[in-house]
Parts: structure tokens; sequence; C-alpha cells
């Protein structure tokens, strides 16, 4: 038996922000990172709170790739405030971070279990209605995602004004996670119909408005498309999971601190090749292996169908590979510059061990061995 649940109440469109003015809660403990506070985007929540009354709490000591000691730091804050509800607001290192703050304080504490809001200023990770959290042990260079239903958020509030400053390079990272958690989840051999047909959605809005939301941080509309698509697809993992691209991109962003979404870009097209058993040397055979099936469907959304299998698998590769160039996303490891060679590979071993044990590698398509992920990432070179 499966089952599909969405637990998040989901508020979006123009003036979705508004909803906070609604909020039934006395006293909030707002988590968010530095640059929001700095860079002006904490006074579009703060004001509406200010607005009704509520008052709050800003805990902004959130960075990228939150490690363990910000969730024991961040566990100490909200016991001491002790808030009706949490508020994140960020990317998805500050919903990660909030929702296992909550978590942990949970188990300290187990009578503190407030509601959780979160409020996007990325479209990428969809981080605000998964159970995922993914904290980093800086000492062992390892990513560790965790997943537990009590982590999902209660609300999420999607509103475009949230990401219109947000510069190119980030739009396009982030942009290219949610195509690769939309792909991935499509194909992971926990999908089914309802996750299909979100992956189906997101990926069609990727192929029509990413590179336009690249191109202009002012066209409003493509933004809020980008800000839904990531929503969607955000849904679709959380219900079917992922594979063996986030499996390896989570070590990618540990070892050497690549942007998430970057690395997730940059293994796409190697990762589509290897479970396809399609590469550019491939002829048409008579079966395929059933994951072929769906790339193929995922290239006919994205308007790059072709011929037959092989040539739709390489219309779809290089079309993911058109989408990095124009988006000035690296097609290599060596091309993101601050790599040595030798030290890359000499971490290949490691991270192939660790992305096997990955918990996204379970549910890849095509079950891989260690040599494999380390031809992967010698190619990726």
């Amino acid at each position: 038996m499966k089952n599909f649940e969405v637990k998040t109440k989901i508020y979006f469109g123009q003036n979705a922000l508004d909803r906070l003015k609604d909020l039934k809660y006395k006293k909030v403990t707002i988590i968010t990172d530095p640059f929001v506070v700095t860079g002006g985007l904490i006074s579009q929540i703060t004001s509406r709170l200010d607005e009704v009354g509520t008052h709050y709490e800003i805990y902004d000591d959130v960075i990228p790739d939150p490690p363990v000691e910000k969730v024991i730091a961040g566990v100490t804050a909200v016991l001491k405030n002790e808030p009706e509800c949490i508020v994140a607001v960020g990317g998805g290192s500050a919903m990660d971070l909030s929702k296992s703050i909550r978590k942990f304080a949970n188990h300290i504490d187990p009578t503190f279990n407030p509601p959780l809001v979160a409020i996007p200023t990325t479209s990428g990770t969809g981080s605000e209605v998964t159970p995922f959290s993914v904290i980093t042990d800086p000492q062992a260079g390892t990513k560790y995602p965790l997943a537990s239903d009590d982590m999902v958020p209660d609300e999420a509030i999607l509103d475009e004004e949230l990401v219109k400053s947000v510069p190119p390079s980030i739009t396009a990272d982030t942009g290219m996670d949610v195509l690769t958690h939309a792909i991935e989840a499509y194909v992971s051999t926990n999908n089914n119909e309802f996750s299909a047909a979100l992956a189906e959605k997101a990926v069609e809005i990727c192929g029509q408005f990413l590179i336009r939301s690249y191109n202009d941080h002012n066209d409003t509309h493509a933004r809020r498309k980008m800000h839904i698509a990531s929503c969607l697809a955000g849904l679709a993992f959380s219900s079917a999971s992922l594979g063996l691209n986030h499996g390896m991109a989570h070590q990618l962003g540990a070892q050497f601190h690549i942007p998430h979404g970057r690395a997730n870009a940059i293994l796409l097209p190697h990762i589509i090749e290897y479970n396809s058993h399609i590469t550019i040397n491939s002829r048409s055979r008579k079966e395929y292996a059933p994951c072929v099936h769906k790339y193929c469907n995922m290239a006919r959304i994205l308007g790059v169908n072709n011929l037959n299998e092989i040539t739709t698998i390489h219309a779809l590769i290089s079309f993911i590979r058109f989408m990095c160039t124009e988006m000035n996303i690296p097609l290599s490891i060596s091309e993101i510059g601050g790599i040595s060679e030798n030290e890359y590979k000499s971490r290949i071993s490691a991270m192939a061990d660790a992305a096997l044990r990955d918990g996204t590698t379970a549910t890849n398509p095509r079950t891989p061995t260690k040599e494999e992920i380390m031809r992967i990432y010698h190619n990726l070179w």
C-alpha cells in the first residue's frame, strides 16, 4: 500500500506574505540568515508582524551548509525564547536549520512543538514542503540528509517579491536544483502517479521560465512560476525521493563547498547517461530500462524529443547542457576554479563511499557500484 499526503498548507500568489497578519500567535521566533537581515528583505516579514502587534525575536545565525554546531546553538536559542511559532525565512540552509532546530528542541523538551511557517527566498530547494533537512559535519566532511515526517513545515508562503532580488548566478543554480529534483523524483524507484504529475509540471515550468527568469530579474511572472515549480518539485520528491544525482552532489558540497544546485547541474547529464545505459556510442535496441521511457517523456515535455529513444536521450542531455551554458554554469569541476585536480581526485574514493551510503541513492533507478560512482566522479573533472 502506498499513500500520498500534502501536510503543508501553501499560500501563494500576489501579496501571499499578508498571511503573516492572520497568524494567531503572540510570540514568534524568526530564523533567517544575515543577508536577509542586512539586505532589508526581513522588513517584508517584520512589517506585517508589527502591523498586528506580534512580538518577534530574530535569530540570524544561519550559514550555508549548516553544521551540527549551528543546530545546537539554534536549539538553545528557541528553548530560551519559547516562541509560539517559528518562522523560517531564507534559502535551503535556513529551512534545513529551522526544521532541525524544531525537531531536536522537541527531543529535549517534548512540550515544545510550535508550528513552523516556511518562507523561501530562493526558488530551488522546495524545502518549505519537504520532510528533509541536510546537516553538515565539517570534521568528517560529510552531509547527512535527515528525513522525518515531523520536520515538514505546517505552512509555506510563496511570494515572488522575496526572490526578485536574487542574483542571476543563484537563480541559475537554484533553478537547476528544481529541474534535478523533478527529474530524479520522476525516475525514482519510489515514484507514483501523484509525484509524477507534480514532477511533470515542474519540468514544464523550468523549460519555459528558468532561462527567462535568469535573464531578467524583473520578470515577475517568470519569478512567480519558478517559485511555484520549486514547491511542486519539492512535493514530488517528498513522495518519491531522489537518486544518485543527489547522493553524489551532497559529497561535492561537503568536500568542496560547491553550491548544491550547481553540483546537481554538473552531474545531471552524466547521471541520465548512466541510468539509461545510453552513451554516444549506443545503438538502438528492442528493450530499454523503464527509466529511459521516463527520460524520453521529460524530453517531450521540454520540447526536445527526437527520432527514437537513443537520439531523444542525447537531445535531453544536450538541452540540459545548453541550459547550463546559457546561464554560465560550468559543465565540469575543473571549470569551477579553485579546486586542484590532485586534491579532487584524491577524494573520489571517499566521496564514492559516502554517496553509496547517502539515503537518496537508494531509490536511484539503477543500482550503482562504488567503481561506477568513482568513474562518474572522474568524468566530472
